[in-house]
């Protein structure tokens, strides 16, 4: 492999790019390395492509640059960039992948729905109505 690959994940309002390059097996997170991810369910999440491809996970650097969003959907879309990531360095992982969970792979589409004109706060609320 030459040339590095980028790949980039989205869960709700969290964005993430990853560059996959030829290297030690380094994970890094906003310039952090994978054990300073807080909290630690977080990066449970974010570290099960790496342990469903263990032995090309360590012949890899990965940098994730990731924001928007909250910390959990932070992790899910680091997830799913890196997962894209290695299938695409090994195409072997793909159904791998699959097989463990489609969510590694296939993006959930679901957004923040936006707020209507003359709703005051949430995006389905309604203004009160009296009749008396």
């Amino acid at each position: 492999m030459k040339k590095p690959i980028h790949t980039s994940g989205k869960r709700k309002m969290a964005v993430a790019r990853v560059t996959l390059k030829e290297g030690t097996g380094k994970v890094t997170v906003n310039k952090k390395s994978l054990d300073q991810v807080e909290p630690e369910m977080a990066r449970m999440k974010l570290s099960e492509p790496l342990l469903l491809a263990n032995q090309f996970a360590d012949k890899v650097d990965i940098k994730i640059s990731v924001k928007g969003g909250g910390f959990m959907s932070q992790a899910e879309a680091c997830r799913l960039a890196v997962a894209r990531a290695l299938s695409r360095y090994q195409t072997k992982l793909k159904e791998v992948f699959m097989e463990y969970d489609r969510q590694l792979l296939v993006a959930d589409v679901r957004r923040r729905e936006s707020s209507k004109p003359n709703s005051q706060g949430k995006a389905r609320s309604k203004r009160q109505k009296s009749y008396r």
